[in-house]
């Protein structure tokens, strides 16, 4: 069957006009708007090298305009939110010199770029320009507030927030969340303290940032305190907010309260479920840690590295050798998650508990990465909870080798060869410790008295009322010397002399 093609539509042909034909409109030049745009437009996209281009061709254009204090600020801020290119560093310090030369005295210049070098790992370049700036605005003290924090600068941050007139809500946040950052947990709290003293009113960020530190310090006092403030200002809602609250009361040892917070949760994140989880492994309710992950997993969430780490600690803790077993076989299988240093760690604290070390040193030798002190030394614990000497003596080689200034390890096999009664295999520990010039590190106590965190150490006196504390505590030992001295022993007919 034949197809019929489609008639050819030919465009008529114009008529030739006998008067000369005209021009085409010459194009005006781009202005400095066109050229900024087009440069801003692969910044916002990420594209530093095609930003780059732009301002190359801008500048070697004999027809372009020179470039403006917007064109600048637009590719420097492209640098400082790309800081690991390649391109970033050389192309930040020219337009330095070239920001210099036409706009010396730029204050949002000079900001911009302070900031790149604080993002970059450059915090000396970022001081030396702040110092040169003969005017300051608050945005360019919280910038280098927060960058010198992200630094580890936590001296220089303080330094720039004291030369700050009247610092605001986001400098007090920038203080606060860098010293949590840098576990400057106390000056956290006492800038916190500050704050409100100030008359600032904290935001989400800010309670966020002194509830953790009050976990980090066990500031339960505190904690609560802030809780009320949640509540005052009506954040109990923000999921942020009561996970951080969830987290603080299960490390402060207040799982009840914990639990409280989490029952109260309208939307709760894997964050939240996380919390809770770990949080009740934490402090002993094995079961119910366990109950909340079979809770979690049957409300559609799915768990991740940190929940599969609760679960398997709680299984352990409990004694759950099986169970903990099955649920890291389901960790890939049902769950995808890979294994890491962490869940490793975790089985072979399980086994070790069990007294199936022969297992859990299968598991240290197949690892696909090289285990850490903290998986050897979880499987050293177990040596030493079963008396296992030969495998402690094994294990402790290689941690010789991994942490060698790791001071617990040495106790710890010290320990175990005490336990079995191998005086001389301890002295030796001991004597090995004392030629390495390692110490054994002393514990502390801490008590909260009225929100502050008062810590103890042995022998140690620099408390400003330990004067007072020894006398207290002489005190005490002697009404209790007195109390055990006169307690009558029925069955003997006498006295004796307590402990």
């Amino acid at each position: 069957m034949a197809v019929a093609s489609a008639p050819s539509l030919a465009l008529p042909t114009p008529p030739r006009s006998t008067a000369n034909p005209p021009r085409p409109p010459r194009r005006a030049p781009r202005d400095v708007v066109s050229w900024t745009s087009a440069i801003a437009r692969a910044a916002r996209q990420g594209d530093l090298p095609a930003a780059a281009a732009a301002l190359s061709a801008m500048l070697s254009s004999p027809a372009a305009p020179a470039p403006n204090d917007i064109t600048l600020l637009t590719v420097l801020s492209a640098c400082a939110d790309s800081p690991s290119s390649p391109l970033a560093r050389p192309l930040a310090l020219s337009l330095h010199g070239l920001a210099l030369k036409r706009f010396p005295c730029h204050l949002l210049l000079s900001t911009c770029l302070a900031r790149f070098y604080l993002a970059s790992r450059l915090p000396r370049l970022a001081l030396q320009l702040f110092d040169s700036m003969p005017v300051r605005s608050v945005v360019t003290y919280n910038t280098m507030i927060s960058g010198l924090m992200r630094n580890g600068l936590v001296d220089a941050a303080f330094e720039a927030f004291d030369g700050l007139p009247e610092p605001d809500k986001v400098s007090w946040t920038a203080l606060i969340g860098g010293c949590v950052k840098n576990g400057r947990h106390d000056e956290a709290i006492d800038c916190f303290r500050a704050m409100l003293l100030d008359g600032v009113d904290p935001d989400y960020v800010t309670l966020i940032a002194d509830i953790s530190a009050c976990a980090e310090v066990g500031a339960l006092g505190l904690g609560m305190w802030v809780h009320r403030l949640v509540v005052r200002q009506a954040l109990e809602r923000n999921v942020r907010v009561a996970n951080s609250l969830i987290d603080m009361y299960a490390r402060c040892g207040q799982a009840e309260l914990a639990a409280q917070v989490f029952g109260s949760m309208r939307k709760r994140t894997v964050v939240s479920w996380n919390s809770m989880i770990v949080g009740l492994a934490a402090n002993g309710r094995c079961t119910d840690a366990i109950e909340l992950f079979e809770e979690m997993r049957r409300q559609g969430f799915k768990p991740d590295v940190v929940t599969l780490t609760g679960v398997l600690t709680a299984c352990s803790h409990a004694g759950l050798t099986d169970q903990g077993l099955r649920y890291y076989d389901l960790m890939t299988t049902e769950h995808g998650v890979a294994s890491r240093m962490e869940h490793y760690g975790c089985v072979v604290d399980l086994l070790g508990r069990a007294g199936r070390l022969d297992e859990a040193m299968r598991v240290v030798e197949t690892m696909p990465m090289q285990p850490n002190e903290v998986v050897l030394g979880a499987l050293l614990a177990g040596c030493r909870m079963h008396g296992d000497l030969g495998m402690a003596e094994q294990l402790m080689q290689h941690l010789l080798e991994l942490d060698p200034g790791g001071d617990a390890n040495y106790v710890l096999l010290s320990n175990i060869y005490a336990a079995v009664g191998k005086w001389d295999g301890a002295g030796k520990v001991r004597s090995l410790m004392k030629a390495r010039g390692l110490k054994k590190r002393p514990g502390y106590s801490a008590l909260e008295v009225d929100g502050d965190v008062h810590e103890f150490v042995s022998g140690d006196r620099s408390h400003p009322q330990a004067e007072e504390i020894g006398q207290m505590l002489g005190l005490l030992r002697h009404e209790m010397t007195a109390t055990a001295r006169y307690a009558y022993d029925e069955h003997e007919g006498s006295c004796f002399v307590g402990d």
